[in-house]
């Protein structure tokens, strides 16, 4: 494990890797990164607004609860995609296969989940 961070950190060993690729596929590679970065900050926005704005919901603690849980969300969103963004780039200097993720389904399950969690909490908040 600390193996896989400190590549983070180290370009000279990413590069010393295999062969230089095709610049377009590292710079597809570098904007595929940056766009889950931005879902990480998003979520993280996501979090700090519902601690901050949302009103008490009918459920104890579910407005802290979703709060954090977006938090965490976005953090482990943004920790996903340095290192997927590493391993993307060794395999294409090394010409293997893209590895593969199951990340994105199950990011897109949780968020549905929330969501469900929310149109509940609203429709009981909507019931005298």
């Amino acid at each position: 494990m600390w193996e896989s961070i400190r590549r983070w950190f180290d370009p000279r060993e990413l590069r010393s890797v295999g062969t230089p690729p095709d610049y377009r596929f590292s710079l597809a590679n570098e904007r595929t990164f940056l766009a889950w970065l931005r879902t990480g900050l998003a979520l993280v926005a996501g979090g700090l607004a519902a601690a901050q704005f949302l009103p008490p919901l009918p459920l104890a603690h579910l407005r802290e609860g979703l709060a954090v849980g977006l938090l965490l969300l976005g953090a482990t969103v943004s920790i996903r995609a340095v290192d997927h963004w590493a391993r993307t780039e060794r395999a294409i200097r090394l010409g293997e296969e893209l590895p593969a993720s199951r990340f994105p389904a199950v990011l897109a399950l949780i968020v549905a989940l929330g969501a469900l969690v929310l149109v509940a909490a609203v429709l009981l908040r909507g019931t005298p």
